[in-house]
């Protein structure tokens, strides 16, 4: 991909030149959201998470404090992530949104370089600059600036599970020293912070992954049991009280929630009619979404795997907000592959460019416009919803066939020699 004379520039060059690309195409979301928005709007959710932190020093009720008007939310989250909130709560909160975006912005880095690790090794020498150039235009699609709109804490979790999942075998080299960790760990890490990723469990499971399950179950009941000895009464309310309570993670029929109960909800359908025709269609996402992650799990395309099993965690969840399609990150190096098929390519653009796009809001707007037809207008508020929708028939062909096409290769030379 590069020519013989840029291949002389040394790695470490086109590294920073790629964090330049990087810092300069986020600079107007961060202008945006870090210095031009509104105080009262002001990194909401991270304003939730570092007030639990500080709920926990100054033992203030973790989950019946709510965070000040005009947004009063509560936090929703296992108590083990109130106890990785306390650092937050510790800084300066002027100072704490400036440090959770760069944090997000270092963690949408190593997400690009683990999702397009197959393109960025076709890169040699300039995969530092391939990666600012990828990491920069991902920084503009809609889930990302959502997650550095309101702070959000997507980036961990889709660093911990890709991670775990890609590099588990191997770890992970720092300088001098390669990290290790017990492959399924951090996924378990991953899940005692926030259920969502339990998908995982059920995939390790499917796929007979026993060692990665053991590993995930002792990962996430261990800090579960250790918060328990350091916040009892915040980790007993959670489990018998909070948990249990939708209501608690806002409106879940607003243009936001893009799983599938959003949907089904927004159809203004009887309660036992919604709950049946949700548990159908989460049924069969599920179902198709497992399959899918099985089938790239036994080709060996593991961030594919990872992709699949995300997508399913935005579909079934009983509510997925729009930030939570950072898993739509993973979903693009999936099929985007190592750049060779120009099929994959084309999709891995597409893909890039419905994702700039805040189709809910853009549909909730359309709603309020008389001359729009209701219809068309509940269409594009599902937005998000279709693209995940859409993620799993497209990994299934891209994805599944290419990788399937490389092992009958593989299998075909090996008979020949």
């Amino acid at each position: 991909m590069l020519t013989e004379r840029t291949a002389r520039v040394p790695a470490g060059v086109w590294r920073w030149l790629g964090v330049l690309v990087l810092l300069v195409a986020v600079a107007p979301i961060v202008h945006r959201y870090l210095v031009a928005y509104p105080d009262d709007q002001w990194q909401v959710d991270l304003e939730v998470y570092r007030e639990a932190g500080r709920s926990l020093l100054i033992g203030r009720p973790v989950y019946s404090f709510a965070t000040e008007v005009p947004q009063l939310l509560p936090f929703t989250y296992p108590t083990f992530s109130a106890v990785l909130s306390i650092p937050l709560a510790l800084l300066p909160w002027s100072v704490a949104g400036w440090v959770w975006t760069a944090f997000q912005l270092f963690l949408l880095w190593v997400v690009v370089g683990l999702a397009f690790r197959p393109l960025l090794e076709r890169a040699g020498t300039g995969a530092g600059l391939v990666q600012g150039l990828v990491a920069a235009a991902c920084v503009w699609i809609s889930p990302v600036g959502e997650n550095i709109r309101f702070g959000q804490v997507n980036a961990v979790l889709v660093t911990l599970c890709l991670l775990d999942l890609v590099r588990g075998a191997d770890g992970v080299r720092i300088g001098r020293f390669t990290v290790r960790w017990p492959r399924g760990a951090l996924v378990g890490v991953a899940v005692a912070i926030k259920l969502t990723p339990g998908v995982f469990l059920v995939h390790f499971a499917i796929t007979r992954q026993w060692r990665e399950l053991r590993n995930a179950v002792a990962a996430a009941a261990g800090v579960t049991v250790a918060t328990f000895v350091v916040a009892p009464e915040a980790s007993l309310e959670f489990w018998t009280s909070a948990l249990l309570n939708s209501d608690r993670l806002g409106p879940n029929a607003g243009s936001s929630n893009q799983s599938l109960r959003g949907f089904v909800l927004r159809l203004y359908l009887s309660e036992g009619t919604t709950t049946l025709v949700w548990g159908l269609l989460a049924l069969v996402a599920a179902v198709a979404g497992f399959a899918l992650a099985r089938a790239l799990h036994r080709r060996g395309s593991l961030v594919g795997e990872v992709a699949a099993c995300g997508m399913v965690a935005v579909l079934v969840s009983p509510v997925s907000w729009l930030h939570h399609l950072l898993w739509g990150v993973v979903v693009l190096g999936a099929v985007v592959g190592d750049g060779r098929v120009r099929r994959r390519v084309v999709a891995g653009v597409v893909g890039l460019l419905l994702l700039w796009i805040a189709w809910p809001w853009w549909g909730a707007n359309l709603l309020a416009e008389r001359s729009v037809p209701t219809v068309l207008a509940r269409i594009v508020q599902n937005g998000d919803l279709w693209w995940a929708c859409a993620s799993l028939p497209v990994m299934w062909v891209l994805v599944g066939q290419h990788t399937q096409s490389r092992s009958r290769l593989v299998t075909e030379r090996s008979h020949s020699v």
